[in-house]
């Protein structure tokens, strides 16, 4: 299995992901991201269900740290960054930090995962 030690990029990856999972999600500091999470997928379980994609957001930043699999790793950052702002875009972009403009944001940390671990350091 293929490691690659964590760059400074890739600690600021980590971060942001442990950052929204422990923090905004899993001990709800931020009660917007419930609110999203409720507006989508029902009131009933939003809490329960925002832990859960806290957690899984803190297992990416752990799999950011670890190195293995890194390529595969990028890859489930941009599809699950993309995926969650498009859903967001459409179904509550009022509740969005930057309202709809959280798009530029989703496709800025998109591209710079995807210049991390596609293009960087790799021969012409």
């Amino acid at each position: 299995m293929k490691r690659r030690p964590p760059s400074f990029i890739r600690w600021f990856f980590a971060a942001v992901w442990l950052v929204n999972g422990i923090g905004c999600k899993v001990l709800d500091l931020v009660p917007r991201h419930r609110e999203i999470v409720a507006r989508i997928l029902g009131e009933d379980h939003s809490l329960l269900l925002t832990r859960l994609i806290g957690l899984s957001e803190v297992g990416m930043a752990l799999w950011i740290l670890s190195g293995i699999r890194a390529r595969w790793s990028a890859v489930a950052q941009i599809a699950g960054v993309a995926t969650m702002n498009l859903i967001e875009f459409f179904l509550a972009p009022d509740l969005l930090l930057f309202g709809q403009w959280n798009a530029l944001v989703a496709a800025a940390y998109i591209g710079l995962v995807y210049w991390e671990e596609f293009v960087r350091d790799r021969p012409s």
